[in-house]
Formats: C-alpha cells, structure tokens, sequence
C-alpha cells in the first residue's frame, strides 16, 4: 500500500484530475481518503437520476468517499454553499476547482485489482473485486455476498 498526495488548482476538473492521478501512479485500485477543498460548480448525479444537475458555487467540499480501478472511479461526494446547505450524490465530469483541492488516494494496488461488471439485478456496473494473491491474503466475505 502506498498514499498518493497531489494539490490540484483553481479551475482542474476534480474527476478528470483524479482519473489523471490513478493512471499516471498506476493504480488498478485505490480509495479516496480525503478531499478537502472548495469547487466553483459541482455536476453531481443524485440517486436514481439519470443525468447529473450542476450546483454552483463557491461550495466547499465537506465530505467524498469513493474507490478508483481499472474501469475508471466511483465517487461520492458532498458540497455545502454558503449558507451551509449540503447537497451530495455521485461525482461527474464538471466538479471545477475553485481555490484548491487536496487529495489523498490510498493505492491498494499490490492486494487488489478494482473492475467493474454488469450487474443484472441493479441494471448497473458495479464493484467486481479481485484479491491480488489470494494465498497470502484471504478474502473474508460477509453473508450473502
């Protein structure tokens, strides 16, 4: 495991940024530790939309969990305006930085392997994941997975 750390400036797309990030460390799977920063818009697609709705700002971002793989990244994220109401839902193209952004990716990459498979009975792609070597690093699943 390794941490990755990168500022990104006023005006970088946060995803974009992110997807930059993994492919220029190699990163086949990774998690979002933390993002800490502001955004001048955020294009966000809420639960059970198709399509994303912009949010603009200045808005800071106040929380953002989310893993990276081979297929790309899985975002959430949450933003407050300057009245402190907070909006969240799946992070798309168009999170344009407004001050700074920090960010800090932990690369499990040595352990695992982050794809994504159709998923019949969601009707979406989901988290397919692979343990890297298995004989040295058990997989403990919970019932029903």
């Amino acid at each position: 495991m390794s941490i990755i750390v990168k500022r990104l400036r006023p005006g970088n797309d946060l995803r974009q940024e992110l997807n930059k990030m993994a492919r220029d460390n190699d990163l086949v799977a990774g998690v979002v530790l933390s993002l800490v920063g502001s955004l001048r818009e955020a294009n966000l697609r809420f639960a059970d939309h198709e399509t994303g709705t912009v949010i603009y700002g200045p808005l800071e971002i106040v929380s953002a969990t989310g893993t990276i793989g081979t297929a790309g990244l899985h975002v959430h994220i949450s933003v407050s305006d300057r009245h402190g109401r907070t909006t969240g839902g799946h992070m798309l193209d168009g999170c344009y930085v407004f001050t700074t952004c920090e960010v800090v990716m932990m690369n499990v990459s040595a352990e695992w392997k982050f794809e994504q498979e159709f998923d019949e009975e969601t009707g979406y792609p989901e988290l397919r994941e692979v343990k890297s070597n298995p004989t040295n690093y058990p997989l403990r699943r919970t019932e029903g997975s």
